[in-house]
């Protein structure tokens, strides 16, 4: 093993782990604000930079720590402003991070998994495998990234952005410390300053994560639903053989029960031709989350190679958001955005060397029957 390997990365370590870190060096607990603020809220990687710590502190740093994020193999601007970079991990895998410019509002959409742990039917991410769990200096890194493409590197009111969801490759929930410590650095007002109300995680339905996630965090949540009973969410979502949609939904309720303010929880609702589509399916959906304060994201599919589903007319969606309108529920329809980077909803795909083999029998079904 080299000697940078060794190395412990701190941009990864929320506050009371890196007060910790240098408890274990025998310094001063304040050195981790110092730190914070020069990693996240100006972008230094470079200890001799830090200029309000003493020569000896950063010697002994260089020593046995680095600041060390991703490295960008991959940086376009779709047309419509939209911009994913792909990122290069450790093992030579490597995810996708997009940011959505939307006014004054850039919502960046970070990843957790080199690929995924679930095979959702509708999505690229879960057709390339698995490979393992991000860091939390990698899931993070991703917004250091994205943060540094814009300069200068200060925080301040015209931050470039303004939220972050979990909702790129990976179930957050599968790899749950990670991605709490990385959040957690997403609102430190140390770091980035980003509101809970402004951190959004989604998750496929891990049960047992929702409820652990409310003991230590109070994040925003996102429900990847997709169908109004199990029948047609086992086949979309094969998690929900697992967690059917009614424990689903009471973790939900519990999750939001918990939470200082009257927040509602987000429903996305992949809008598939001829599979859930239909008005029938929104008056069961109407139906089914009648006792759940939500507002609710239809996102028309975005076609993939190894899909044979259909993006649905934009009439039959505005159909469908009508009954939705209709029965008292906030209803929008996602704009596809970043498409001609393959940057839109469930195209994000990376590269993935995976464990699973999953990606090879799809490979093998798509030669058999192309």
């Amino acid at each position: 093993m080299t000697a940078a390997a060794e190395k412990t990365n701190l941009l990864g370590m929320p506050k009371d782990k890196l007060e910790a870190f240098f408890d274990s060096l025998g310094e001063k607990r304040f050195r981790a604000t110092q730190i914070l603020q020069w990693m996240h809220q100006r972008g230094v990687d470079d200890f001799d930079q830090m200029t309000n710590v003493s020569k000896a502190l950063r010697e002994k740093l260089k020593q046995v720590a680095e600041i060390r994020g991703p490295e960008v193999v991959y940086d376009e601007t779709s047309k419509d402003g939209t911009r994913k970079w792909v990122m290069r991990m450790d093992n030579g895998n490597s995810v996708e991070t997009v940011l959505i410019p939307d006014g004054e509002r850039g919502t960046l959409c970070v990843s957790s998994q080199i690929g995924c742990t679930l095979d959702c039917t509708f999505c690229s991410t879960g057709k390339r495998g698995f490979n393992r769990n991000l860091t939390a200096a990698e899931i993070i890194g991703q917004v250091w990234v994205a943060r540094k493409a814009f300069m200068p590197f200060e925080p301040g009111p015209d931050r470039p952005i303004t939220n972050v969801v979990m909702m790129g490759m990976g179930e957050p929930l599968m790899n749950f410390d990670n991605v709490v410590d990385a959040m957690n650095l997403m609102m430190e007002d140390l770091a980035y300053g980003i509101s809970k109300r402004r951190v959004t995680l989604s998750t496929s339905g891990v049960v047992p994560g929702i409820d652990r996630l409310a003991e230590v965090t109070d994040v925003s949540l996102a429900i990847s639903l997709h169908a109004p009973n199990d029948e047609l969410r086992n086949q979309l979502v094969p998690l929900n053989k697992k967690y059917p949609i009614a424990e689903l939904l009471a973790a939900t309720r519990r999750y939001f029960s918990r939470l200082p303010d009257k927040r509602k929880a987000t429903i996305e609702y992949t809008v598939i031709e001829g599979m859930n589509d239909k008005p029938e399916h929104a008056r069961e959906l109407a139906e089914l989350l009648r006792d759940l304060p939500c507002k609710i994201n239809l996102i028309p599919f975005n076609p993939f190679p190894e899909s044979d589903f259909r993006r649905p007319s934009m009439n039959a969606t505005r159909r469908f958001q009508a009954v939705l309108n209709e029965a008292g529920y906030i209803a929008t329809i996602r704009t596809t955005r970043g498409d001609d980077i393959d940057a839109a909803c469930g195209q994000l795909v990376g590269q993935v060397e995976d464990r699973t083999r999953r990606s090879q029998r799809y490979i093998n079904v798509q030669q058999v029957n192309p």
